[in-house]
Protein backbone atom coordinates (compact mmCIF):
# COMPACT_ATOMS: atom_id res chain seq x y z
CA UNK A 1 0.00 0.00 0.00
CA UNK A 2 2.49 2.25 -0.61
CA UNK A 3 1.51 5.94 -2.23
CA UNK A 4 3.48 8.69 -3.78
CA UNK A 5 2.98 12.08 -2.82
CA UNK A 6 4.79 15.57 -3.26
CA UNK A 7 5.82 17.33 -0.19
CA UNK A 8 8.16 17.05 2.74
CA UNK A 9 8.54 13.65 4.58
CA UNK A 10 9.37 15.59 7.95
CA UNK A 11 5.93 16.82 8.26
CA UNK A 12 3.20 14.22 7.32
CA UNK A 13 0.21 14.52 5.96
CA UNK A 14 -1.97 12.15 7.13
CA UNK A 15 -4.27 11.96 10.63
CA UNK A 16 -3.35 9.83 13.78
CA UNK A 17 -0.14 8.08 14.49
CA UNK A 18 3.10 8.75 12.16
CA UNK A 19 6.70 6.73 11.99
CA UNK A 20 9.29 8.64 9.46
CA UNK A 21 11.19 5.93 9.12
CA UNK A 22 15.09 6.80 7.38
CA UNK A 23 18.41 5.28 6.69
CA UNK A 24 21.21 5.38 9.39
CA UNK A 25 24.64 4.10 8.59
CA UNK A 26 26.47 0.93 10.75
CA UNK A 27 29.36 4.01 11.94
CA UNK A 28 27.70 6.66 13.63
CA UNK A 29 27.76 9.22 11.02
CA UNK A 30 25.25 11.53 11.08
CA UNK A 31 25.58 14.74 8.95
CA UNK A 32 24.21 14.50 5.72
CA UNK A 33 21.37 13.89 3.73
CA UNK A 34 17.72 13.67 5.16
CA UNK A 35 19.13 13.48 8.75
CA UNK A 36 19.78 17.09 8.71
CA UNK A 37 15.53 18.03 8.24
CA UNK A 38 15.33 15.80 10.78
CA UNK A 39 17.79 17.46 13.08
CA UNK A 40 16.60 20.75 12.53
CA UNK A 41 12.49 19.62 13.86
CA UNK A 42 13.71 17.48 16.62
CA UNK A 43 17.04 16.75 18.10
CA UNK A 44 16.09 13.46 20.16
CA UNK A 45 16.66 11.22 16.79
CA UNK A 46 20.21 12.39 16.87
CA UNK A 47 21.09 12.37 19.92
CA UNK A 48 19.79 8.51 20.58
CA UNK A 49 21.55 7.71 17.73
CA UNK A 50 24.85 9.24 19.00
CA UNK A 51 24.67 7.57 22.23
CA UNK A 52 23.73 3.57 20.60
CA UNK A 53 27.19 1.71 21.64
CA UNK A 54 28.77 0.41 18.57
CA UNK A 55 27.76 -2.71 19.20
CA UNK A 56 24.23 -1.77 19.07
CA UNK A 57 24.61 -0.10 15.83
CA UNK A 58 24.25 -3.26 14.04
CA UNK A 59 22.92 -3.60 10.38
CA UNK A 60 19.11 -4.73 10.69
CA UNK A 61 18.50 -2.63 14.06
CA UNK A 62 15.70 0.07 14.60
CA UNK A 63 15.86 2.65 17.34
CA UNK A 64 12.16 4.27 17.62
CA UNK A 65 12.15 7.57 18.25
CA UNK A 66 9.46 9.59 19.51
CA UNK A 67 9.58 13.22 19.00
CA UNK A 68 5.54 14.30 18.98
CA UNK A 69 2.75 13.11 20.17
CA UNK A 70 1.77 11.68 17.27
CA UNK A 71 4.71 11.43 15.53
CA UNK A 72 7.95 8.99 16.04
CA UNK A 73 10.97 8.91 13.72
CA UNK A 74 12.52 5.89 13.37
CA UNK A 75 16.15 5.25 13.14
CA UNK A 76 17.13 1.96 11.21
CA UNK A 77 20.80 0.69 10.62
CA UNK A 78 20.36 -0.52 6.84
CA UNK A 79 24.10 1.53 5.78
CA UNK A 80 27.49 -0.05 6.08
CA UNK A 81 30.14 2.90 6.03
CA UNK A 82 29.36 5.63 3.99
CA UNK A 83 29.97 6.49 0.67
CA UNK A 84 32.26 9.02 -1.06
CA UNK A 85 30.33 11.15 -3.16
CA UNK A 86 33.50 13.27 -3.84
CA UNK A 87 35.65 10.27 -5.30
CA UNK A 88 32.43 8.44 -6.99
CA UNK A 89 33.10 5.57 -4.93
CA UNK A 90 32.29 3.73 -2.05
CA UNK A 91 34.32 3.70 1.66
CA UNK A 92 34.01 0.01 2.04
CA UNK A 93 36.17 -3.15 0.73
CA UNK A 94 33.85 -4.67 -1.58
CA UNK A 95 32.88 -1.47 -3.45
CA UNK A 96 29.09 -2.24 -3.00
CA UNK A 97 26.47 0.95 -2.38
CA UNK A 98 26.49 1.67 1.34
CA UNK A 99 22.99 0.55 1.44
CA UNK A 100 22.41 -2.92 2.77
CA UNK A 101 19.04 -4.54 1.63
CA UNK A 102 18.67 -7.39 3.38
CA UNK A 103 19.17 -5.45 6.58
CA UNK A 104 16.42 -2.90 5.27
CA UNK A 105 14.03 -6.06 4.85
CA UNK A 106 14.75 -7.11 8.65
CA UNK A 107 14.51 -3.41 9.82
CA UNK A 108 10.73 -2.50 7.58
CA UNK A 109 9.23 -6.05 9.04
CA UNK A 110 10.49 -4.54 12.79
CA UNK A 111 8.67 -0.73 11.54
CA UNK A 112 5.46 -3.07 10.11
CA UNK A 113 4.78 -4.59 13.52
CA UNK A 114 5.58 -0.96 15.08
CA UNK A 115 2.83 0.45 12.57
CA UNK A 116 0.81 -2.53 13.70
CA UNK A 117 0.70 -2.36 17.11
CA UNK A 118 0.06 1.72 17.38
CA UNK A 119 -2.19 1.81 14.20
CA UNK A 120 0.47 4.19 12.41
CA UNK A 121 1.05 5.30 8.86
CA UNK A 122 4.39 4.85 7.81
CA UNK A 123 5.81 8.07 6.34
CA UNK A 124 9.50 8.54 4.74
CA UNK A 125 11.76 9.97 1.91
CA UNK A 126 13.06 7.82 -0.94
CA UNK A 127 14.82 5.52 1.45
CA UNK A 128 18.55 4.05 1.05
CA UNK A 129 18.66 5.38 -2.67
CA UNK A 130 20.49 9.40 -1.84
CA UNK A 131 23.81 8.60 -0.24
CA UNK A 132 23.60 5.47 0.67
CA UNK A 133 23.90 4.68 -3.04
CA UNK A 134 20.59 2.27 -3.50
CA UNK A 135 18.40 1.64 -6.15
CA UNK A 136 14.29 2.55 -5.90
CA UNK A 137 12.83 -0.26 -7.74
CA UNK A 138 15.27 -2.89 -4.96
CA UNK A 139 13.84 -0.43 -2.19
CA UNK A 140 9.84 -0.45 -3.52
CA UNK A 141 9.77 -4.42 -3.79
CA UNK A 142 10.97 -4.59 -0.05
CA UNK A 143 8.67 -2.15 1.13
CA UNK A 144 5.81 -4.48 -0.52
CA UNK A 145 7.32 -7.65 0.95
CA UNK A 146 7.43 -6.50 4.23
CA UNK A 147 4.61 -4.01 4.46
CA UNK A 148 1.84 -5.68 2.40
CA UNK A 149 -0.51 -4.44 5.46
CA UNK A 150 0.65 -0.95 6.15
CA UNK A 151 0.07 2.34 4.68
CA UNK A 152 3.59 4.10 3.73
CA UNK A 153 3.49 7.31 2.14
CA UNK A 154 6.61 8.27 -0.39
CA UNK A 155 7.31 11.99 -0.24
CA UNK A 156 9.39 13.44 -3.25
CA UNK A 157 10.57 16.62 -1.69
CA UNK A 158 8.87 19.83 -2.43
CA UNK A 159 9.34 22.75 -0.27
CA UNK A 160 6.63 24.66 0.56
CA UNK A 161 5.91 27.71 -1.00
CA UNK A 162 4.37 30.86 -0.11
CA UNK A 163 1.78 32.02 -3.00
CA UNK A 164 0.19 34.92 -3.08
Amino acid sequence: MIHYIKGDATNPQTPGKKLIVHVCNDIGAWGAGFVLALSRLWSAPEQFYRAMRLCDRRLGKIQPVQVTDDITVVNMIAQHGIMDHNLKGVIDVDARPAIRYQALGVCMTQVRELALQHSATIHMPRIGCGLAGGKWNEVEKILEETCPDVFIFVYDYEPKTNKV
